[in-house]
């Protein structure tokens, strides 16, 4: 049984994790804004408050867990708001580094301390990040910001090795969430299955990697 810290949970795949890490007896501690009552049903540990772009709200909650072991940390918060080139919405592109971006490595360093050898940080990013993927254009904010926080997970593997902690980057699918106005090919249920078994099979020796959560290794 692990310890497992989700952000980004009230709702989505984040919800979708926490009852599925709950259900196989992992201890949960869930970091969102808002708790839904989805989520408060579920009798895990509720961390409200939580804002990803903001130092303070997670200073606070790294202050709240001091001295707590987590053997995975979940940065899952993500924003997604499409924009082309024709109509390009500036704040937005920056709210969307703040989340996707900067949110995963901010959580994650504030953290840093409850985390230990055998830990695993995962980040949830998206195949949209993938410049040798890209294809279709498009989409400058959330791709450029996904593209950021790739880099970040890489940096992270290196720097954390001497430590024993593994880095896992990871593409939840083209999930039917709020985010993709319920469009796409697999549910949340599906995704957070994939992504459970990705994390479960992530080893020190695979750490840095970027892949789909059905197992398919993605190019950067």
């Amino acid at each position: 049984m692990a310890t497992v810290l989700v952000t980004g949970c009230n709702r989505g795949i984040g919800l979708a994790l926490v009852q599925q890490l709950s259900a196989r007896g992992d201890t949960v501690i869930a970091a969102c804004r808002t708790a839904s009552p989805a989520l408060a049903g579920l009798g895990v540990r509720v961390e409200e408050g939580v804002d990803v772009t903001d130092d303070a709200s997670v200073a606070a909650l790294a202050a709240r867990l001091e001295g707590a072991s987590i053997d995975l940390l979940i940065n899952n918060a993500g924003l997604l708001k499409m924009s082309a080139l024709g109509a390009l919405d500036f704040e937005s592109m920056r709210q969307q580094f703040e989340v996707n971006a900067l949110g995963p490595l901010r959580v994650t360093a504030a953290l840093r301390p409850n985390l230990s050898a055998g830990s695993t940080v995962a980040i949830v990013t998206s195949r949209m990040g993938s410049i040798a993927d890209n294809s279709s254009g498009g989409g400058y904010g959330y791709r450029m910001s996904k593209a950021a926080v790739n880099m970040a997970g890489r940096s992270l593997s290196i720097d954390l090795a001497s430590d024993g902690i593994s880095v896992v980057l990871l593409h939840p699918g083209y999930v039917r969430t709020a985010m993709t106005n319920f469009n796409g090919l697999v549910t949340t249920e599906e995704s957070a299955a994939g992504l459970l078994a990705r994390i479960d099979e992530q080893t020190q020796e695979h750490s840095g990697r970027f892949v789909h959560m059905s197992g398919e290794p993605l190019p950067w």
